[in-house]
């Protein structure tokens, strides 16, 4: 994920601040011009940090998703880390399952190799 810096994180923090947005409108909160942010939102679309939604399909509007709220908790880091995507994508299945593992040993449940 090759984030573009400020352009980016100024439109996650403002669609996470005002709500769903167009970009005419997202160009008046961050300052940058509507054809930047137009070149942008596709690409954080594609990452994952934002959601086009609407009842059209070129209506334009979007959303910050779930995992562009966590890119801007780590904004910080964002210069910090080899892998950012892995920073702001959270526990694997593998860390998943050891949690389960230590949920079922708390519940008093049987280990799956310890039954015969």
């Amino acid at each position: 994920m090759k984030l573009r810096q400020p352009t980016d994180f100024l439109i996650l923090e403002a669609l996470e601040d005002k709500g769903r947005n167009v970009a005419t409108n997202l160009a008046a909160h961050t300052g940058k011009s509507r054809k930047n942010i137009n070149t942008r939102l596709p690409v954080l679309e594609d990452y994952g940090l934002v959601n086009k939604i609407g009842p059209a399909e070129r209506s334009g509007l979007y959303e910050i998703s779930s995992m562009g709220k966590a890119a801007l908790v780590y904004q910080d880091q964002y210069n910090e880390v080899d892998d950012f995507d892995s920073l702001i994508e959270g526990p694997t299945a593998s860390a998943d399952q050891d949690v389960e593992a230590q949920a079922s040993f708390a519940r008093g449940e049987p280990d799956e190799d310890d039954e015969e």
